[in-house]
C-alpha cells in the first residue's frame, strides 16, 4: 500500500468498503471478521487470510486469539513446503518483441533435492496473446486493460514452457531469504490467489509483483521504490542483487541453446540426420547400423534428435502419436551406445552483468569539416550498437531515444524515435529464423536535411558463426516531409561481437524513393565497454542528401561517451 492506496483492485480482498483508501477500517474490519466469524473452516476469514492472521497475532502478542481448522491451506502448504526463494529470469527470446525484456518470477524452494520439484509463483495478464490480436493486445496491456493473475505450478513446467517451448535460456538467482520470510511470501501469495489487479506492461507487470512478494517476505527490503515510469524485468534482477540478496547464481540452457552446440559436435555430413530422423526420412535403425558414422557422432546424433523432437512436439508440429513413437525409437538405439560425454555447454556471459536501460550520451564531431556537439538519452533499453554482454545476440528494442546535435548556432534533431525492434536471428540447421526490424519515430536518414518521421517493416535472413554475424533486409518504408512518401531499402550488414569489450557494426543500405530518387547510406560503428555502465563509441555515417535541388554527400564522424544507470 502506497500513499494508504492498495495496488490491489479487487474489492473482495477487503473487509471494510473502503479498505483499499483507509488502512484503519480495514485493520478494524479485519479483527471483528477474525473475533465475529462463525465458520471456523477452510471459509472463515482466518483461512482466507493467513498473513494478516499472523502478523496481528505477533503485532497483538495476543494468547486468546480465535483459531480455525485450514485443512485446504495445510495441504497446499504442506505440497509446496516452502523452504527458501529463488529468482528466476528467462532470458529473451529471439523472434518475440513482448520477451525481449524477459521476465521473472519466483522458485519457492522445498526440502526436495531436486529443484524442479519446486513451485513457481508466476503473475501475468489474464489474457492469451497468442489468440487475440496483436495490436489490441499492446494497446489493452499499455492501459490496463487486462487484469493481472498469480499462478502456482510445479517449477519442470515452467521449464517446459520457457526454456523448452520459447527457447529461453534460464537464470536462476538464490535468495537469501530465510525459511520464516519464505512462509511469509507464502501466506501473502495464497491471499492473493483469485484476486484480481489490473495490469500495465511497464508498470505494475510481472517484475513488479515479484519484488512486491520479495518486499513481503521481507518488509524492509524498498525495492519498488526504485522504479518510477517503468519496471524492466532485468533492472529488477539488477536492483535485487543491488540490496545484496542474492547469494548465488545457476544457469539452465535452453533447448535452443543446446541444439547449436550440437551442430558445432556434429560432423558436417551428419548434420541434416537429427532433422531426418524426426521428419521420418530416415529411421534410427539405419544410423544404427551406417558403419561410416562413429559411435561418439551416432550419440550426438540420437541425442540432437530427441531434443529436436521434444521442441518440435511443444511447439504443435509433431503429432502426439508421432512423437511417441519416434521418441521410443531414437531412445532404444541411443541407449545401445551406452554413456557418452556430457553436454559442455559454456555458462555465458550473465544478463546481470550487462549494461543498465537507462541511457545518456554526449559526444563531439565533424560533420561536412564543421564542428559538432550531441547530446541524447534513452530511457530503455538496448541497441545493436550497445555492447552487447549479457544480451541476446542481434535484439534491439528502444523506446523514446532522442539525439540532438548542436553546430554553428544550428540546432538539429538527429533521432527521436517512438519505438525501434530488431531481431536479426541467424539461421542455423535446426532453427530456420527470418530477421525483422520496425521503426517508428523521427531521424535525419532522408534526402531532407531535417528529421522526417517514419515508419518502416523490414525483414530477411541472417548468418553468424563465434565472431559476428552478416545480415541482408529489404525494409519498405512510409516516410512524411511536407506530405507523405514511400521508398524501399534493401540493407547488408556486418556485426563482430567475438569480444567482451569491443563490438563492430557496419551497414550499407540503398533506398528508392516514389519521387524516383535514390540515396545511399553507410553507417560504421566501433565501440569499446569500458565498464559495465560505460561504453565509448566512435561512429561514421555518410547520407546521400538533396539540398536545393541538388545531390551531394553528408559525411559525420563522431566519439559519442555513453552512459547507463
Amino acid at each position: 500500500m502506497d500513499n494508504n492506496v492498495s495496488e490491489i483492485d479487487d474489492p473482495n480482498f477487503f473487509f471494510a468498503d473502503d479498505g483499499a483508501t483507509n488502512p484503519k477500517h480495514e485493520l478494524e474490519a479485519t479483527l471483528d471478521a477474525f473475533f465475529l466469524d462463525e465458520k471456523r473452516d477452510d471459509n472463515s476469514s482466518i483461512c482466507r487470510f493467513p498473513a494478516r492472521y499472523a502478523w496481528l497475532q505477533k503485532e497483538l502478542n495476543a494468547t486468546d486469539f480465535p483459531s480455525a481448522v485450514c485443512s485446504e491451506y495445510d495441504k497446499i502448504f504442506d505440497r509446496v513446503d516452502p523452504k527458501s526463494t529463488t529468482l528466476v529470469f528467462p532470458a529473451a527470446h529471439i523472434n518475440s518483441p513482448a520477451s525481449m525484456f524477459g521476465h521473472t518470477f519466483l522458485r519457492i524452494n522445498s526440502s526436495y533435492h531436486s529443484k524442479l520439484l519446486s513451485y513457481a509463483v508466476n503473475y501475468a495478464a489474464n489474457a492469451n496473446a497468442d489468440t487475440e490480436n496483436g495490436v489490441v493486445f499492446a494497446i489493452k496491456g499499455l492501459v490496463g486493460g487486462y487484469y493481472g493473475r498469480y499462478s502456482l505450478l510445479p517449477y519442470y513446467e515452467k521449464l517446459k514452457e520457457y526454456r523448452d517451448s520459447e527457447q529461453r535460456d534460464i537464470w536462476e538467482y538464490d535468495l537469501d531469504l530465510s525459511q520464516a520470510e519464505t512462509v511469509r511470501m507464502f501466506r501473502h501469495i495464497w491471499e492473493l490467489n483469485g484476486t484480481n489487479s489490473y495490469y500495465y506492461f511497464f508498470t505494475e507487470n510481472c517484475s513488479y509483483n515479484m519484488l512486491w512478494l520479495i518486499e513481503a517476505a521481507r518488509p524492509n527490503l524498498h525495492l519498488r521504490e526504485q522504479f518510477f515510469y517503468d519496471v524492466i524485468p532485468l533492472e529488477t534482477v539488477h536492483v535485487v542483487k543491488g540490496v545484496g540478496i542474492v547469494k548465488s547464481e545457476h544457469y539452465r540452457p535452453s533447448k535452443r541453446t543446446k541444439l547449436l552446440k550440437y551442430e558445432e559436435l556434429l560432423d558436417e555430413k551428419n548434420l541434416a540426420l537429427p532433422i531426418e530422423l524426426v521428419e521420418a526420412k530416415i529411421t534410427a535403425k539405419e544410423v544404427m547400423q551406417d558403419k561410416n558414422i562413429s559411435v561418439e557422432q551416432k550419440r550426438y546424433i540420437f541425442e540432437s534428435a530427441i531434443e529436436y523432437l521434444e521442441y518440435q512436439y511443444s511447439k504443435g508440429k509433431v503429432k502426439k502419436e508421432q512423437y511417441l513413437k519416434l521418441f521410443h525409437a531414437i531412445t532404444l538405439q541411443r541407449a545401445k551406445l551406452g554413456v557418452g560425454k556430457p553436454l559442455d555447454i559454456q555458462t555465458p556471459p550473465n544478463p546481470v552483468d550487462g549494461h543498465r536501460a537507462v541511457r545518456v550520451q554526449a559526444g563531439v564531431g565533424q560533420r561536412d569539416g564543421e564542428t559538432i556537439t550531441f547530446l541524447g538519452i534513452r530511457p530503455a533499453y538496448h541497441d545493436l550498437e550497445d555492447s552487447g554482454y549479457g544480451f541476446l545476440r542481434g535484439t534491439q528494442i528502444e523506446f523514446m531515444n532522442l539525439l540532438f546535435s548542436y553546430s554553428n548556432d544550428s540546432f538539429r534533431v538527429e533521432k527521436a524515435d517512438i519505438i525501434s525492434i530488431v531481431s536479426i536471428a541467424q539461421r542455423t540447421n535446426f532453427f530456420k529464423n527470418f530477421s525483422w526490424r520496425t521503426h517508428i519515430g523521427w531521424d535525419n536518414d532522408y534526402l531532407s536535411d531535417k528529421a522526417a518521421f517514419t515508419a518502416s517493416v523490414g525483414a530477411g535472413y541472417s548468418w553468424g558463426n563465434e565472431y559476428g554475424y552478416i545480415y541482408f533486409l529489404v525494409d519498405p518504408l512510409l516516410y512524411q516531409n511536407s506530405s507523405f512518401h514511400a521508398g524501399i531499402g534493401g540493407s547488408v550488414g556486418l556485426n563482430i561481437d567475438k569480444y567482451k569489450d569491443f563490438n563492430t557494426n557496419i551497414e550499407l543500405t540503398q533506398r528508392l524513393y516514389d519521387s524516383g530518387d535514390d540515396q545511399l547510406l553507410i553507417k560504421i560503428a566501433q565501440g569499446f565497454r569500458l565498464e559495465q555502465n560505460l561504453q565509448l563509441l566512435l561512429k561514421y555515417d555518410y547520407k546521400d542528401k538533396v539540398i536545393a535541388k541538388r545531390k551531394k554527400g553528408e559525411d559525420t564522424l563522431r566519439l559519442m561517451l555513453k552512459y547507463y544507470f
